[in-house]
């Protein structure tokens, strides 16, 4: 199966940003660039939960796009989007930075934060193509449109894009803490909520537990309810998901669960995220 998608050279050996749905599983990867030569390309790393991965080329002369500062983006400033929208090479559209701020999901379930929203016109083939300011500055990473609306498309941010492309580049992957549960959102009765004197009337619904997972080795159950991590409130799977952060990984954390209605707080040892 064939398919494309747009990028950009972001470093001048050849290191090139994209989406994660435009080469994961490829297994041969062609670069045009603007000047027509015609290059294969690796994959250096791939991240499905951002929707962003790193490619190589091997050329001479290669120009690469300025980064910009997603914090200094405005509602209401120019937005440009280059790309290769069913084909057309180095279409440009352009609009307004619609809102900042938005959440998307990405294909693993996870919940990209802080994706900018904008009304330059996106279309099929535009994925990993870059959003430009009026300097040239790259934005942010295009990566989706919702249909059948119109003027409803979404960029990562670059601030996000950039951390993501170094994690990339040392690692080969996003290292994301792991415990080993499946869980559900739930919500939880006000009495229950009053009584345990709980922040938030929801939490996270532990269904399932990983054999020799840190979950199950911390005496999790299944039925309990997660309502804290390291006293950082969870009201949602997505709260957990922000939480499990690579800086966990190797450390003991304090798992606060409602069971049988009682809190208890439980020391689990995050672990490194399967590949």
């Amino acid at each position: 199966m064939r398919g494309s998608g747009s990028g950009f050279i972001f470093t001048p050996d050849g290191l090139i940003l994209t989406n994660s749905h435009v080469v994961h599983g490829a297994g041969k990867l062609n670069v045009t660039l603007s000047d027509g030569r015609r290059l294969s390309a690796s994959i250096v790393g791939d991240d499905p939960s951002t929707d962003l991965a790193v490619i190589r080329i091997s050329a001479p002369a290669l120009a690469a796009a300025p980064l910009g500062d997603s914090e200094g983006i405005r509602v209401g400033q120019l937005a440009i989007a280059i790309g290769n929208p069913y084909g057309f090479q180095y279409s440009v559209t352009a609009g307004v930075v619609s809102a900042l701020g938005r959440s998307l999901r990405s294909s693993s379930g996870r919940l990209i934060d802080n994706v900018i929203q904008t009304d330059a016109a996106l279309n099929p083939g535009n994925s990993g193509g870059p959003l430009v300011n009026s300097n040239g500055e790259v934005i942010g990473v295009n990566t989706a449109v919702i249909l059948p609306a119109q003027g409803i498309c979404f960029a990562v941010a670059i601030n996000t894009a950039k951390f993501v492309a170094g994690q990339l580049i040392q690692n080969g992957r996003i290292r994301r803490a792991y415990l080993g549960l499946g869980g559900q959102n739930v919500e939880i009765p006000r009495a229950v909520v009053r009584a345990q004197q709980l922040k938030h009337e929801s939490g996270v619904l532990v269904i399932s537990l990983e054999p020799n997972s840190p979950a199950e080795r911390a005496q999790l159950r299944e039925g309990d309810v997660v309502v804290a991590l390291d006293d950082q409130p969870i009201r949602s799977v997505d709260d957990l998901h922000r939480l499990l952060t690579g800086a966990l990984i190797g450390s003991r954390c304090k798992v606060a669960v409602l069971r049988q209605a009682q809190k208890m707080n439980l020391s689990v040892e995050a672990q490194d995220g399967p590949v």
